[in-house]
């Protein structure tokens, strides 16, 4: 995917799949562009399933695309959409979401929790009105979305959650440089540790996903000094492709489960095959690119 969204035909993926998720029913929140519309894209060109839970229903001054275009893209790689306006911090709107993707398309494989907000300011900066923003987003929207498709994901027979959310690294350094961000993301790093255990008898594997470099998406584009950062990022690509070896399990040995991990993206795609990640940047220099944060 490109910064605006669209599929880019000039882009080589050095991922060679071993799996499909043709078939596939996949519940994902925000995916109306950037990382979770390029992870989106990647499971519907298999024939996946799509059901799309975003806010975005008219087009946003800023940023590129709704989740009616998002669906529509969907279905031109080969896959099936079901495009639905709605808010993950809305009960309503989430259980209207789940009850959705059970009566068209006959349950809920995998539920993927891309929705978040961000705002790196320290604490006395902050405005509270962002710092709910974040907690309500971010860390209730995943448990809420999580915890309504349960039933659905049991009856699956091989459910799977996925949430983009970095490792629970616990080093001062990250609470301390924006607090309530680190908060906001560790709680979505919690509900996976802590559902991968409650769920350990009911074969529902749980993992988060995060990306080693930043990624070029519209919501650092529209940071300050956005478009010089994503001059040393990687296009979210790498995410999408990270994200189907890990719910294909390209990623394990024979006959392994995993869940209960925080993987990063070039940890699942080396283990997938991918030896070259040059094709993934926006055109810096591999030693050039920025770091995430978390790692």
């Amino acid at each position: 995917m490109t910064s605006s969204d669209d599929a880019s035909p000039a882009f080589a993926s050095p991922y060679q799949a071993t799996g499909s998720l043709r078939g596939r029913t996949i519940l994902i929140s925000g995916g109306s562009r950037g990382i979770g519309l390029a992870i989106a894209g990647r499971a519907a060109a298999d024939g996946a399933n799509i059901v799309l839970l975003a806010k975005t229903g008219e087009p946003h001054p800023k940023l590129a695309g709704t989740v009616f275009t998002a669906a529509q893209q969907l279905v031109d790689v080969g896959g099936q959409a079901l495009p639905l306006v709605g808010d993950v911090r809305q009960d309503q709107d989430v259980a209207r979401a789940v009850a959705a993707a059970e009566e068209r398309f006959g349950g809920i494989d995998i539920v993927i929790n891309n929705a978040s907000a961000i705002d790196l300011s320290r604490t006395d900066a902050v405005d509270m009105k962002k710092y709910d923003l974040m907690q309500d987003i971010n860390v209730r929207g995943t448990f809420l979305l999580s915890k309504l498709a349960l039933p659905a994901l049991r009856s699956s027979g091989a459910g799977q959650i996925l949430t983009l959310s970095p490792p629970l690294n616990l080093d001062p350094h990250w609470a301390g440089r924006h607090l309530a961000y680190t908060m906001a993301k560790y709680g979505m790093s919690l509900t996976t540790l802590g559902l991968a255990e409650e769920l350990k008898a009911d074969g529902i594997s749980v993992n988060s996903l995060w990306p080693c470099t930043l990624i070029d998406t519209a919501a650092i584009r529209n940071m300050p000094h956005g478009e010089a950062m994503v001059r040393s990022a990687r296009g979210p690509q790498i995410m999408a492709d990270a994200a189907h070896a890990l719910l294909t399990g390209a990623h394990l040995q024979a006959g392994v489960v995993s869940s209960g991990n925080f993987h990063t993206d070039e940890e699942i795609l080396a283990a997938a095959g991918v030896t070259d990640f040059r094709p993934y940047s926006m055109g810096a220099d591999e030693h050039s690119l920025v770091p995430d944060i978390f790692l």
